[in-house]
């Protein structure tokens, strides 16, 4: 018979274990629902009759409540607890997701595609708060398993959805979305079923931090925030428009090939990271290389359409993700665990406001033109500053 005194070992490694396997579970819920938007997002403009800019716009919507959303997370943390508030914000993100099924005009799309993105806009500064209560010495596997969640939440859509989910709904794209909403739903309750019960997480409302908003003084948020911009703006950028660049270029069998090897190709850094994580935290080397890659990429998929497309869109897919990887482990890394959330919610604050800004000068670039390849342009621009931005911090000592 085992001895009682292994009793507490073998319970806590049972509570790492189901830690990992939550945390992949709900980085799928960061980007499911958003990324199946994409592959449909061509039936969805000659359905509304869009322009550019208005497509962009739409794309643009996730980016802008995980701007003005994620101090919510932030403050859910406080009012909520950190379990509880990890689970409402994946159930906001299924139920608006299976709203949008409901739009009928570009309106109702617009405002339920709102409503689900606030909810993965919440999770977003809960991720690294819960990395930091379920798996405090392994900061980096931790953030390498929900990122490796969030990337195969990625893949899936883009993946299957032409394939396999249009055929399956009669190729209705509403249907579409309210079928991608359903592993959402069960993502929450599995989360809120098994989720380790650590102190932490066990927090009540009262016992946690009352500081939810960021300090704006502190120039780590902001330099993160710029930094977190140039990763989250090229990929943002990327799949709002290969779909349309290709389609005015008399490519559009090109589209799922593109969207699948953008996102499929994120995969191989991932499971990388989840190797190496601990032993790459906080070295510059990795973001100077992920830059100069994803600037290689972007060019790529602009002036060598055709065979290349999806092989460069699959570099631009690893690189990007390796630095988001990499990056995600800093707030936890640079913060004392109460500031974590907030510190998160600021630098995602900023971060995604400037992604919003950049696909819609990329989306205006085109339509004051006529050149659809200037709206690739901001997105090369990020890829240079993405180095620049390293030496910064570099220079500061946050990266090594």
């Amino acid at each position: 018979m085992p001895s009682p005194t292994n009793a507490p070992a073998r319970n806590a490694r049972a509570d790492t274990l189901t830690a990992a396997l939550l945390l992949w579970l709900a980085g799928n819920a960061l980007r499911l629902t958003i990324l199946a938007v994409p592959p449909i997002l061509a039936f969805i403009r000659d359905d509304f009759t869009l322009s550019a800019t208005e497509v962009a716009i739409l794309s643009s919507i996730p980016p802008a409540l995980l701007a003005i959303a994620a101090l919510a997370g932030s403050l859910l943390v406080v009012r909520l607890g950190l379990l509880n508030a990890l689970v409402a914000g994946i159930a906001i993100t299924a139920v608006g997701s299976a709203l949008r099924g409901l739009s009928d005009t570009y309106a109702i799309l617009v405002v339920t595609t709102i409503v689900m993105s606030a909810g993965v806009a919440m999770l977003q500064p809960i991720m690294p708060t819960i990395v930091r209560a379920w798996m405090p010495r392994h900061i980096g596997l931790g953030t390498a398993l929900y990122t490796n969640g969030l990337l195969v939440g990625e893949v899936f859509p883009t993946l299957l959805t032409i394939s396999l989910v249009l055929p399956f709904v009669g190729g209705s794209w509403r249907a579409s979305l309210v079928f991608w909403s359903i592993p959402i739903a069960l993502i929450a309750l599995i989360v809120w079923r098994a989720a380790p019960r650590t102190p932490e997480v066990l927090r009540t409302p009262r016992e946690t931090p009352h500081k939810w908003l960021p300090d704006w003084h502190l120039g780590l948020v902001w330099r993160l925030g710029a930094f977190f911009c140039c990763i989250n703006a090229i990929y943002f950028g990327a799949n709002t428009f290969i779909p349309i660049y290709l389609a005015s270029k008399g490519h559009p069998e090109l589209i799922g090939g593109a969207l699948a090897a953008l996102n499929f190709g994120q995969l191989p850094a991932s499971f990388l990271l989840l190797a190496v994580a601990d032993r790459m935290e906080r070295k510059a080397w990795p973001y100077v290389v992920s830059g100069l890659l994803s600037l290689v990429a972007i060019v790529g998929l602009v002036f060598d359409v055709g065979a290349a497309t999806a092989w460069w869109a699959g570099l631009l897919g690893f690189s990007d993700a390796a630095a988001l990887i990499l990056a995600l482990m800093l707030p936890p890394l640079l913060c004392p665990p109460e500031d974590v959330a907030r510190t998160a919610a600021g630098t995602f604050t900023l971060s995604y406001g400037g992604t919003v800004v950049v696909a819609i000068i990329g989306g205006i670039a085109w339509d004051a033109t006529g050149v659809p390849a200037l709206s690739f342009a901001p997105l090369a621009l990020c890829a240079i500053a993405f180095v620049v931005l390293t030496a910064v911090l570099r220079g500061k000592r946050e990266l090594l």
